[in-house]
């Protein structure tokens, strides 16, 4: 405790921007005091510093700019009151904050002076027992990334996309964590790529669910009926969703894997290559999946159509046959006196089996053709 003591004392005294000694320093709030604050923690030559822990962002802050390592720090859903302080301390562009606090942006790419913004869409997969009409598929979520020399700040949105998993696994790859804060936003991003790759092989399975519903033959081997067209459109949304996160992340990575950057480690831009392949393949998977969905969606629309169309022509076939029985019964049912064979002993029995016969042969003749 008294190394941390000492250190604390070491760096009160802290500057600010104009070179002017801070004399209320310690007196001010210090902006990681904030409830949006996950983890805040200094990582020197990939180890996390145990006395990190107990220091405030300022003194974080000094103790990078003085020896080296760099802040990594992550928040949920920041108010602006909560992100000013720290946007303050590193110098963050306004534009920048403005985009982390509100969310609801489109993954991008947006390079400042000493700064690189990134912008993550997380996409989670939401289990369900049966695709219904009101089934949601995909959960979208926000991770935006500030990049600099010295620091690394995450700010999240939405209820996944979690990174708690993700600092510890870099945690034990000190050789990784060396690297800087660029291998940090290539870890979120290959974190992020790969959250992509398994909600696109679980919607594959809704996909193929769908379509051999469609596809399957109907009742007694014949035309199937489909299925509800609006279990399909609510795929179909879904999908698009998903597509939002996908391809507008696709020139950010081909931006950060061949261009140079200063920000960025040339070892590290080689392993963006590998994440910017993942993400081709994805969105190739995404689009495949819209256009496929397109295709399901029409052809469960032509078996609706082909199923009325045989349901009119049953309607209209018996209609047929019953006219038969209904213009003769409609005929002696006329109250007239001198009518053929009203008189005649055979007549009822001849009219009768007449009316069978026609009826039969109308009956086999439609059969024989298809509408029966």
């Amino acid at each position: 405790m008294s190394m941390i003591r000492d250190l604390r004392a070491a760096v009160r005294p802290s500057l600010r921007k104009d070179g002017v000694a801070s004399r209320d320093y310690a007196a001010t709030r210090d902006p990681a005091e904030t409830t949006a604050v996950v983890d805040c923690a200094v990582y020197r030559d990939g180890v996390r510093l145990a006395s990190a822990d107990k220091l405030t962002l300022r003194e974080a802050i000094r103790l990078v700019r003085h020896g080296g390592g760099f802040v990594w720090m992550g928040l949920h859903e920041p108010s602006e009151s909560e992100f000013a302080g720290i946007a303050s301390e590193f110098g963050l562009h306004p534009l920048a904050v403005e985009d982390a606090v509100h969310a609801h942006q489109r993954p991008k790419l947006e390079r400042y002076d000493d700064s690189l913004f990134a912008v993550f869409k997380t996409v989670h997969y939401v289990e369900h027992d049966e695709l219904t009409a009101t089934s949601e598929v995909v959960e979208t979520g926000e991770v935006m990334c500030f990049t600099g020399r010295d620091f690394f700040i995450t700010v999240r949105h939405g209820g996944q996309g979690s990174l708690r998993a993700l600092r510890h696994r870099l945690q034990d790859d000190p050789e990784l964590l060396a690297k800087g804060p660029s291998a940090v936003l290539h870890s979120i991003a290959d974190h992020v790529v790969d959250g992509y790759i398994a909600v696109a092989d679980a919607l594959q399975d809704d996909i193929d669910e769908v379509e051999t519903e469609v596809f399957s033959p109907g009742p007694r081997g014949g035309v199937s009926r489909g299925v509800d067209s609006a279990r399909i459109y609510q795929l179909k949304r879904e999908v698009l969703e998903f597509k939002r996160a996908v391809s507008p992340l696709m020139r950010p990575m081909q931006l950060l894997s061949e261009r140079p950057m200063r920000l960025i480690d040339p070892d590290i831009q080689k392993y963006f290559r590998d994440v910017a392949d993942h993400l081709a393949r994805v969105q190739e998977q995404v689009l495949s999946f819209d256009e496929l969905l397109n295709s399901i969606l029409q052809a469960n629309l032509a078996q609706a159509s082909v199923a009325q169309n045989e349901d009119m022509r049953k309607i209209t076939s018996w209609a047929a046959i019953i006219a038969v029985p209904t213009m003769v019964c409609g005929v002696y049912g006329m109250n007239f006196e001198h009518m053929p064979e009203l008189h005649w002993r055979f007549g009822y029995p001849m009219v009768l089996g007449f009316t069978v016969v026609v009826c039969c042969a109308i009956h086999r003749t439609l059969k024989r053709n298809g509408w029966l």
